[in-house]
């Protein structure tokens, strides 16, 4: 007989750091996560003007390794990646045959036949049981990695001054989207200039027991020019806000498998040419424009537009549209929002509302991102 007592929640070896920290932590796929330290706004901010860290240990790492591991996954998501160089990163995603998004990924090639795919915590078991089956076939095979490492993610303006006196090597010579092995602190560490905030930043792939070395070494640093506070640790909560800002989908959220990567307006990610999973049903949605499109909405006035509420004309007459993910806009100062609308009416400056708690409030579509970062 099946037990109903839910699973205990995973812990990351970062774990007691957190609480240490006073740390709100929260179940998020099953695992035990840090909401927020202090203020969730403080943390957005830091990463903004300075340097936040966070513990993204609770992502799944999947290894596709062997001679045809290359022409695998091209068969397996939507991207080309056999072409991606060493050491280079692709983001993509795997869909399903009707072209509906399992789960988007970042991808890495580290060497000629060993790939890195992170995949969503939520997600991580499926995209690795969908690899194994899209592999068969090929000189392959699928290894889960996610007990093998923790993922600790510095990221914001003042990252490079705060992260290069820890690193062996030139830190700054490492391009965006690209990955490299590295000593942080006396740790062997994978240092990949990646991010999911906005803002120029690292994640850094370290081993379980080097988590916390690395954890607090970090956030110990100070910026060698003296002009930030030392980094601090944030949250999912500012981690939430400040992707949104950057107009970065959320699987669950603007993400699904009842959406492609065209109605979330990401269409150029998915091969033209490739004979991959899916390649039938998105070719045949590349042909006819969708009939709804992710866009972004600012409030007019100070109440939030969530996931889930209703976008309406701007009579409130009727539905036109889903917020998928809604939040006040530390950096902008004004509730923000994406939302599927239709797509006659996601021209930037269009006027709508948003039905917030049995009332209509006004908001204008706008071009995404909400925010770019200076430079």
């Amino acid at each position: 007989m099946a037990s109903d007592t839910p699973a205990p929640l995973r812990r990351t070896p970062l774990d007691s750091a957190h609480r240490d920290a006073g740390a709100t932590m929260v179940d998020f796929a099953g695992w035990s996560m840090p909401l927020r330290y202090r203020s969730e706004t403080a943390e957005h901010l830091a990463v903004r003007r300075g340097v936040g860290v966070f513990d993204l240990s609770h992502m799944g790492e999947i290894e596709v390794v062997g001679r045809e591991a290359g022409a695998a996954l091209d068969h397996a998501v939507v991207s080309d990646l056999s072409r991606l160089a060493d050491r280079r990163a692709k983001y993509t995603m795997l869909c399903a045959p009707d072209g509906g998004v399992l789960d988007d990924l970042i991808v890495y090639r580290l060497e000629a036949d060993r790939w890195l795919v992170v995949a969503n915590a939520a997600n991580s078991e499926l995209v690795a049981a969908e690899l194994t089956s899209r592999v068969a076939g090929f000189d392959a095979r699928v290894e889960d990695r996610c007990a093998d490492w923790a993922l600790v993610a510095v990221q914001g303006p003042r990252t490079l001054g705060v992260l290069s006196p820890l690193v062996d090597g030139d830190l700054g010579a490492l391009r965006y989207y690209t990955i490299a092995p590295a000593r942080l602190s006396g740790a062997e560490v994978l240092l990949a200039r990646t991010g999911y905030t906005g803002e120029d930043g690292f994640e850094v792939l370290v081993r379980p027991e080097d988590a916390l070395l690395v954890w607090d070494r970090v956030l110990a640093a100070g910026d060698p020019e003296g002009r930030d506070a030392r980094p601090v640790p944030a949250g999912l909560a500012a981690r939430d806000t400040l992707r949104l800002e950057a107009g970065m989908p959320l699987y669950g959220h603007e993400l699904s498998t009842s959406r492609s990567p065209y109605e979330a307006g990401l269409g150029r990610i998915v091969s033209r040419n490739g004979d991959f999973v899916g390649h039938e049903a998105l070719a045949a949605r590349a042909a006819a424009p969708p009939a709804e499109r992710l866009a972004g909405l600012v409030a007019a006035g100070r109440r939030v537009p969530r996931a889930g509420y209703r976008v309406l004309s701007a009579d409130g007459a009727r539905q036109v549209g889903q917020v998928t993910s809604g939040a006040p806009s530390p950096s902008l100062g004004r509730p923000i929002a994406m939302a599927y609308l239709e797509a006659a009416l996601t021209a930037p400056g269009t006027r709508l509302a948003v039905e917030v708690r049995g009332s209509s409030e006004a908001v204008e579509v706008v071009e995404l991102p909400f925010y770019r970062r200076p430079g």
